[in-house]
């Protein structure tokens, strides 16, 4: 018999990687995930990316060599973002980018964020 985490586990184990799902719909009656309900899909995400202890949003700083390879990551993300109808805060400078996620509908965490960030994993930056 499942229970808790280790049932969130053995679902999360069936499904395809987070850089091959599509994010879904949530409507405000969806709860926001757990602490024990993010860790494993936080453990799935490149080094970098840190989740607050309340699992309430995940965050990155990306560093580039200028301007343009700054711009040019933050159009990347915009057409995932798009793709996915999953749009992260930013917070863009010369030579650096801080990408935010957090699934504002449900204030919190969602499945939704981890997809998103894996995609910007996927981008080598």
């Amino acid at each position: 018999m499942f229970s808790g985490i280790h049932l969130w586990e053995f679902i999360m184990a069936g499904l395809p990687s987070l850089e091959n799902r599509h994010c879904a719909v949530f409507d405000s009656a969806t709860k926001p995930l757990t602490v024990k309900q993010a860790q494993p899909l936080f453990t799935q995400l490149a080094s970098g990316w840190l989740l607050d202890a309340d699992a309430k949003e995940i965050r990155q700083e990306f560093r580039f060599k200028n301007f343009y390879h700054t711009m040019a990551f933050v159009n990347a993300l915009a057409w995932i973002a798009h793709q996915q109808d999953h749009h992260p805060d930013l917070e863009v400078g010369y030579n650096r980018c801080l990408v935010r996620y957090s699934t504002h509908s449900i204030g919190g965490l969602s499945e939704n964020d981890f997809i998103c960030a894996a995609k910007i994993d996927a981008l080598n930056p």
